[in-house]
């Protein structure tokens, strides 16, 4: 149980932008900062190499992953069928709460602030998955969240301005749930996310 809520404040880590792809994780440091024995890591650590979002090599260590222009498009993905499905079925949706991210996104690009406009994008989007109130899909979007956050290090080096484009979709995602169409809104992100996935992929084989 120890080792699951380290493995889940390692993900919360990562996405919160604390690790570059690549880094490497030194055993001691980590266990220091999570407060647990390195039996207790080395368990974590196995949990996220096996999910992909760190990697083992031999007689180095671990390192967060740095994943590819495929990962990228495969996450996304993987996204398109989640997301939109917890529009149209999620029972928990907090439509204010998600207004309430898209307000202050929308506040942050007026001033020019893209690192948390960037955050409070994958903020948004793991909020629409928990409108399905489904623990286990909470912890697998967690999971795909840290990964794009490694995907979207690699992106933001050639674009640092792309997740202002989102805002506005985000925007209109809300509206239409507030409308009470759902379905519409999940259509429209399924093929904004698949979008996306190719966009990056471009991006990141440039």
């Amino acid at each position: 149980m120890r080792a699951n809520t380290t493995a889940s404040g390692i993900l919360r880590a990562i996405s919160a932008g604390d690790f570059e792809p690549g880094e490497q994780l030194v055993e001691v440091d980590m266990a220091k900062r999570f407060g647990v024995s390195r039996n207790t890591l080395r368990e974590a650590f196995a949990t996220l190499i096996a999910d992909g979002s760190l990697v083992r090599i031999k007689n180095r260590g671990v390192f967060i992953a740095s994943p590819s222009a495929h990962d990228g498009q495969d996450l996304f993905l993987a996204r398109a069928a989640i997301e939109p499905a917890a529009i149209c079925w999620g029972s928990q949706h907090d439509v204010d709460k998600l207004a309430e991210l898209v307000s202050t996104a929308e506040w942050l690009l007026e001033r020019g602030n893209t690192d948390q406009v960037a955050e409070l994008n994958q903020r948004f989007h793991r909020q629409l998955v928990a409108g399905m109130g489904s623990g286990l899909l909470n912890e697998t979007m967690d999971r795909l969240l840290a990964q794009m956050r490694l995907v979207f290090l690699q992106v933001l080096k050639k674009q640092p301005d792309f997740h202002d484009d989102y805002v506005e979709s985000n925007r209109r995602l809300v509206d239409l749930m507030v409308e009470g169409k759902n379905a519409e809104a999940a259509a429209l992100l399924h093929d904004s996310l698949v979008h996306t996935g190719q966009r990056i992929q471009e991006l990141l084989e440039a």
